[in-house]
């Protein structure tokens, strides 16, 4: 487990249109942290600068206090493994090629040709529920398959942290309470972008807001799923409750007038 952070982070598209402004947050190491906000907030802005896919344009990215930056990307993979939001389907490759990418930082030859690559990907497809499905050609899989094979190639991958934008999105209920549940004991620091605010307080230990590219509350759950803070940043009014015996927090919503 690692520590990732960001220390005032800023990104500023090629148009000049600014995405992310002056952003600061970390996950502690084994930590769940729930990135939160509406469309276009700048959630996927931000998990791309931190697993290294946008270089920032102010501030910098934190492993272990460490700049990331100058790690190189062998290294940094070895640390950091992501799952986007959206990946264009790989036609010619089957889903155990996908899965055997994630052992590319720790590949000396062929990809999964050791012991412990193997292993690595077999663990990895068979938590996934993909067993049966592994000379499948990625293409032909469902939106819900496709993204359980793309986590499935970053835990073969064995990273410190792991990144994930909407990693609940095209999965059923089954698989989406599989996947959630699996960040709780994976073992790594995770930082996972969600729409689903009940999903979150279930399964994360701390959120962070952003709103207009920037960050606007952060805290656990019951601290930051508050009704001025939802009607503030998602302009709809929340009743919020909770439920015994899980103490869960449940969420009710209805339209704010006049927005």
């Amino acid at each position: 487990m690692i520590a990732l952070g960001a220390e005032g982070l800023g990104y500023v598209a090629p148009g000049g249109q600014r995405l992310l402004g002056g952003v600061t947050l970390a996950a502690a190491p084994g930590e769940v942290l729930g990135l939160l906000g509406p469309n276009g907030a700048g959630k996927s802005t931000l998990l791309r600068c931190l697993w290294g896919a946008l270089r920032p344009a102010e501030g910098r990215v934190t492993l272990d206090g460490r700049d990331a930056a100058r790690l190189s990307a062998r290294e940094r993979a070895r640390l950091v493994a992501a799952v986007p939001q959206e990946t264009p389907p790989e036609f010619a490759l089957t889903v155990r090629d996908v899965v055997e990418a994630g052992r590319t930082p720790h590949a000396r030859g062929l990809l999964g040709g050791d012991a412990a690559g193997r292993v690595a990907v077999d663990a990895a497809i068979a938590r996934m529920g993909l067993i049966g499905r592994e000379d499948r050609l990625f293409a032909t899989l469902s939106g819900g398959e496709r993204k359980r094979a793309l986590i499935a190639r970053a835990l073969a991958q064995q990273p410190r942290a792991l990144i994930l934008d909407e990693p609940a999105n095209h999965l059923d209920i089954r698989h989406q309470l599989d996947v959630l549940g699996l960040l709780r004991e994976f073992g790594a620091t995770v930082i996972v972008a969600m729409h689903d605010l009940e999903l979150a307080a279930r399964f994360c230990d701390r959120l962070a807001v952003l709103s207009g590219g920037r960050l606007v509350a952060e805290g656990a759950p019951e601290a930051v799923l508050t009704p001025a803070c939802v009607a503030d940043v998602f302009a709809v009014r929340a009743r919020i409750r909770r439920e015994p015996p899980e103490t869960t927090l449940r969420l009710d919503f209805d339209r704010l007038e006049n927005v």
